[in-house]
């Protein structure tokens, strides 16, 4: 079987045929600058549609900023912004989450590891991070809710924080890991409780000077 070419823009090798023959794919100069690409459990996603200014990266820039922020001035680890690769090969899973964040812990502890780049620096995280933040795009719906809900699950992840900003009102939530799968955890006085940071977290929509959507995480202890 040949290459495999997307709307005469992206060509997916032929030997790109498992998790980890993407990794190098994902790690070499061939993979396409832009677009995103995830390795699924076997299935290779690909979405090459123009992100929303507001619905979605305003609220990624927002999510960066704070909790972002939040782990910096506790000193918690890392948080990591939008294009960061994560593979998790017990959960047969390459991706590049909206924004994740790894403790010191789970450094330490192995659950995951920096992974190098051919030339220089790291590239790629691999394993467990303690929370992963999935912002969902028209084109990505399914993806967000129901695939990378299972694959982040069976990755061990504790949070899974899914927001939709598409809509009148920002839906915002964060999943916990049961042993069954992920449960929303139930908000009190509007703010959603966060066991990974022990604070309370709101998304909320306002209108700015221009009229565009402009969205506030505010957090409590």
């Amino acid at each position: 079987m040949g290459a495999v070419v997307i709307a005469d823009k992206v060509r997916i090798p032929a030997w790109v045929v498992d998790l980890e023959s993407f990794r190098r794919w994902a790690r070499s100069e061939e993979f396409p600058d832009r677009g995103r690409f995830s390795y699924l459990r076997g299935e290779v996603w690909v979405d090459l549609s123009m992100e929303q200014l507001f619905s979605h990266n305003q609220v990624k820039t927002e999510y960066t900023v704070v909790v972002g922020g939040l782990v910096r001035s506790v000193n918690l680890g890392y948080f990591f912004s939008d294009r960061t690769s994560l593979s998790n090969p017990s959960a047969d899973l390459f991706t590049e989450p909206d924004g994740l964040f790894v403790s010191w812990e789970a450094l330490r502890s192995g659950r995951i590891r920096l992974v190098e780049g051919a030339e220089e620096g790291f590239v790629e995280l691999e394993g467990t991070p303690d929370m992963v933040l999935e912002i969902i795009s028209p084109t990505s719906v399914r993806k967000d809710t129901v695939v990378m809900r299972e694959l982040y699950w069976h990755a061990g992840i504790a949070e899974f924080w899914l927001v939709d900003a598409r809509g009148q009102a920002p839906r915002f939530e964060i999943l916990r890991h049961t042993p069954e799968g992920y449960v929303a955890t139930e908000a009190v006085d509007g703010f959603l409780p966060s066991a990974v940071f022990g604070k309370a977290f709101q998304l909320t929509q306002q209108t700015d000077p221009l009229g565009h959507p402009h969205f506030t995480l505010s957090v409590r202890p």
